[in-house]
């Protein structure tokens, strides 16, 4: 049995924290942009640091488990 909560979590979050996908911390002309499809430096290094703690969230401190 392979555990795929670490794939799956990291995937999904990767395509939904995307800056300017869904939500884009801080926006251009105000602190949340959405659906704007553009970037910035500071939005690419926010929405970076939000992974790593959703990544750290779930796999660390819940330790969610997917068994296929």
């Amino acid at each position: 049995m392979h555990d795929w909560a670490a794939p799956l979590i990291a995937s999904a979050l990767f395509a939904f924290l995307q800056p300017g996908l869904i939500l884009q911390f801080p926006g251009k002309e105000s602190p949340v942009g959405c659906m704007n499809m553009k970037t910035t430096i500071a939005s690419i290094f926010v929405h970076t640091v939000l992974y790593g703690l959703f990544l750290i969230l779930f796999l660390v401190v819940l330790n969610i488990h997917v068994y296929a």
